[in-house]
């Protein structure tokens, strides 16, 4: 499993995918959007993991394999900031 990144902006603002290990209701007031899809693709017979413009992130048969791999690439892309 993978840690949790949280970036804060100099406002004050944080910004993570969203985790049940940190209750984030104790920061502050939270707002909430859809980072990614995890869908199955009947034609492949595969889970399919895509950002908000389409880009496959990862494929697998394995829907847990596809919420993994969504959370380490946001993690990374929270991180490189």
């Amino acid at each position: 499993m993978s840690a949790t990144v949280i970036q804060f902006t100099p406002d004050g603002a944080g910004r993570c995918l969203h985790t049940d290990a940190i209750d984030l209701a104790q920061i502050g007031r939270l707002s909430m959007r859809r980072a990614s899809t995890v869908e199955f693709n009947d034609a492949t017979q595969q889970w399919e993991a895509r950002t908000p413009n389409g880009a496959l992130i990862h494929k697998s048969a394995s829907r847990a394999a596809c919420l993994a791999a969504e959370r380490d690439y946001f993690n990374r892309q929270l991180s490189e900031v």
